[in-house]
């Protein structure tokens, strides 16, 4: 199992919001966790099962303007 962690920037989320809600939908991915920060960043943690799926969404969402993202075992 394993927790991609993605992180973005209030005028990103405002962008590519629904793009990446959109990618989301693509895997089999559980949000975990999901906070707005007083500055509008977002932080959000997703749960996937394998291991190629961690990756291939971590780099989906890399493409997106003011997103960062990592990823790591559970």
């Amino acid at each position: 199992m394993w927790r991609v962690n993605i992180t973005c920037s209030n005028d990103a989320w405002k962008q590519y919001g629904s793009d990446f809600k959109t990618t989301a939908e693509k895997y089999q991915a559980d949000c975990i966790a999901s906070k707005k920060m007083p500055d509008g960043t977002r932080i959000m943690a997703y749960k996937i099962e394998d291991v190629s799926d961690a990756e291939a969404f971590q780099e989906d969402c890399a493409n997106f303007v003011g997103f960062t993202t990592d990823f790591e075992s559970l």
